[in-house]
């Protein structure tokens, strides 16, 4: 049984239950002196809260998704993954399966849009990564058969998991409500972790002697995607969403590749890349590639980038808040770069303000960007 299984967490929960009344029902036959009896009560207690804590921790990791599996746990996750490619010839992505829309009134992908898992692998990086597609209901109308759609890359936290962006942070449910609404135009969704090289944190760097995390993002991607499904090629036709991590990195590669991004949400996002256990040594050295790292920095010494950024923290709740309102002040300085906001009164750094962030952010990414 899987790490995320509802099965696990119950029996984990049954476990504390049943030690918990154990030790109520034994207590008075180890209420003894004597070493078995002392032994007795101080494994009885140990056991029951190990259980809970148990449970506690898988409980709060089906809520926020920190590890996907055991071995992801365990530090063990190794593979990269291989792809297959159901379609020759049009480019390194496979589709391996499809679902429906979470919360869809239809099967029909016509009627409520369609969720494909597929495999990538970079033409450049060789970086090889799972991701989920969303593709609304107008990819599979025939009036829309010729029209390319935009697309926007969706990022998580780290570690993270992509399924969580559909089964808790809702993307496909909340953008096909959006355009059946008119307050967005279709969009086409690619979910991924920016974790490409787990189990390392590599902030979306293109580490010297390591993973080009940056240049699969911004190149290979792309490419993948444009080459399997109707996504507009046109500049301006691409845009980058992501919370915590992920929200560095969509400001980060909107900020770095403008004539890509046309623009980029970070959702209680950070402005400079950390350096911990989870990161390793992501810049051996290089002092520029450290900067550049540093949006901070890079706003003051880089030209500025034409794109449009949104930034989101909560005056309480959030540890970015502060640093958040600075960063929109240096945006605004440049003259060039777009720059919008989503403040909340309150919101920790948590699911639940994401949630509240997401429609709005949605449609100010459907605002600027444009399909064929």
């Amino acid at each position: 049984m899987g790490l995320t299984s509802n099965k696990v967490l119950a029996l984990a929960v049954l476990a504390a239950v049943g030690l918990f009344v154990c030790t109520v029902w034994l207590w008075p036959r180890l209420a003894r002196r004597g070493w078995r009896a002392v032994t007795g009560r101080v494994g009885l207690l140990l056991a029951t809260q190990l259980m809970l804590f148990a449970a506690v921790g898988l409980g709060a990791n089906q809520s926020f998704g920190f590890y996907a599996s055991w071995a992801d746990l365990f530090g063990q996750e190794k593979g990269q993954g291989v792809v297959v490619d159901h379609t020759p010839g049009r480019g390194p992505l496979g589709v391996v399966d499809t679902r429906r829309v979470p919360g869809a009134a239809s099967a029909r992908p016509e009627v409520s849009g369609q969720i494909q898992k597929v495999d990538i692998v970079g033409r450049t990086t060789h970086i090889a990564t799972p991701a989920y597609v969303y593709l609304p209901a107008e990819y599979f109308q025939p009036q829309y058969r010729k029209r390319a759609f935009p697309a926007a890359v969706v990022l998580t936290g780290y570690p993270g998991t992509a399924e969580k962006l559909i089964d808790k942070l809702n993307y496909p449910r909340t953008a096909s409500t959006l355009a059946k609404e008119g307050r967005m135009q279709p969009m086409i969704l690619v979910m991924l972790r920016p974790t490409v090289a787990p189990p390392r944190d590599t902030e979306c760097v293109d580490i010297p002697g390591g993973p080009q995390t940056e240049t699969f993002f911004a190149k290979d991607l792309p490419d993948a995607v444009s080459g399997h499904y109707r996504v507009s090629r046109k500049q301006g036709g691409w845009g980058i969403i992501g919370n915590s991590t992920g929200g560095y990195c969509a400001l980060k590669l909107a900020m770095h590749h403008p004539r890509v991004y046309a623009a980029g949400a970070g959702l209680s996002a950070y402005y400079n890349a950390p350096i911990d256990p989870t990161t390793g040594d992501l810049f051996h050295g290089d002092e520029d590639l450290r900067n550049r790292a540093n949006l901070g920095w890079y706003l003051k010494h880089m030209p500025a980038p034409d794109t449009s950024l949104l930034v989101s923290s909560s005056k309480v709740g959030e540890p970015n808040y502060k640093r958040t309102l600075k960063f929109i002040e240096r945006v605004k300085a440049n003259g060039v770069t777009r720059i919008s906001s989503i403040i909340l009164e309150n919101g920790g750094h948590n699911f639940n303000t994401w949630r509240r962030e997401i429609p709005g952010t949605l449609e100010w990414m459907s605002g600027r960007l444009g399909g064929r």
